[in-house]
């Protein structure tokens, strides 16, 4: 169930339009009540939304369920309100061209509001070094520990159990949830969102063959670290590795869901999203605007450009320069069985035409 505002911490519907609507999103709100201005304490769905929250229609196969909606406000399209227009409605309409994109400001607005409720401080369970530097407004919660030369930025809010290793750099308003852990050397920018159990600057899997007697394997010691800009979201459990000499590079506003592995020296665009479970590897450079669907597989030392779009489970093992969106999901066999195969699928187009050539009937 959502968490609701106190009654006396609820803004009214206008101020709540007012102060949320920092992307500069058109609304207008149309309102045929004589009621006072209802104050909103929350979100809620169509069905489930109270007279004290707001609830938001994006969807058009959902418009049948705004007769029975009970929220005090409902944003909507122009053209999805229309049919309601004259009609007897329990709920003020907010129209908006863009309403899932208002409800997402709505939702950052109410859950801001929620990270700001936490006292700013240092809970007596946490190990902070005594030449970390904090600016005002952190939050570190228990049983954090906090090692030598790091700097963390004002606002930012640590959960219980978050570890941030030695001269690791923190950025303003950034939300670590429990059990995070920065290793060493790890830079983050302003207004990180880091969910609970991912890891930023482990080692790459980086190892040399040795060939002496009883060699195996030659760890190499990967120097580099791990950077992410601004507004970035790490989610839960999904782990970047640190580079072998240069920094892992993640851009500004890049999205990734949970349990993606992101290799050492890969190199992450401006505003591209990664879903669930891909699996990134060294040194591939994926380019601004780009998303990737759930277990998708890119291989390393590629380069896909900007505006790329990759369908879930497809494998990625060539550079990918032009836009577009790429699907390739294929059933697995032996290797040169499936090598042969994935010849005669590529010729599939030419094979075609030439077979419908040969259907001519022929004078």
């Amino acid at each position: 169930m959502p968490v609701l505002l106190a009654p006396d911490q609820a803004p009214t519907l206008q101020d709540l339009l007012r102060d949320a609507n920092t992307a500069g999103l058109d609304n207008r709100l149309v309102t045929e009540s004589n009621e006072p201005e209802p104050r909103i304490r929350g979100l809620g769905s169509l069905l489930l939304a109270g007279p004290d929250e707001i609830s938001f229609l994006s969807n058009p196969r959902l418009a049948g369920q705004l007769a029975q909606c009970r929220a005090a406000a409902v944003i909507l399209t122009p053209e999805a309100y229309q049919p309601l227009q004259g009609q007897p409605v329990a709920f003020r309409a907010v129209l908006c061209s863009q309403p899932y994109l208002m409800y997402a400001l709505l939702a950052q607005w109410f859950d801001q509001h929620r990270i700001n409720s936490l006292e700013p401080g240092i809970h007596p369970s946490a190990v902070v070094s005594a030449d970390a530097e904090l600016a005002a407004g952190v939050s570190i919660g228990p049983h954090c520990v906090i090692e030598a030369g790091v700097r963390i930025g004002e606002g930012t809010r640590l959960g219980a159990g978050c570890i941030v290793g030695a001269n690791s750099v923190l950025g303003r308003d950034c939300l670590l949830h429990a059990r995070v852990t920065l290793y060493h050397g790890v830079s983050v920018g302003d207004r990180a969102i880091l969910h609970s159990g991912c890891v930023l600057g482990a080692d790459g899997f980086g190892f040399a063959p040795d060939p002496r007697p009883n060699g195996g394997w030659a760890k190499i010691a990967q120097l580099g670290g791990v950077a992410l800009g601004d507004d970035v979201e790490v989610g839960a459990n999904t782990t970047i590795d640190r580079g072998a000499l240069d920094d892992t590079c993640i851009g500004n506003g890049v999205k990734l869901d949970n349990q993606i592995m992101v290799a050492h020296n890969v190199q992450i665009g401006d505003h591209t999203a990664i879903a669930a479970c891909v699996g990134i590897a060294g040194s591939t450079a994926i380019g601004k605007r780009c998303t990737i669907g759930g277990a998708s597989m890119i291989s390393g030392h590629l380069v896909l450009g900007d505006d790329v779009h990759v369908s879930g489970g497809t494998a990625i093992t060539s550079n990918v320069e032009a836009p577009g969106r790429y699907t390739g999901v294929y059933p697995y066999a032996e290797h040169v069985q499936w090598q042969r195969n994935a010849a005669v699928i590529s010729q599939l187009a030419q094979l075609r035409k030439r077979l419908r050539a040969l259907e001519q009937p022929k004078d």
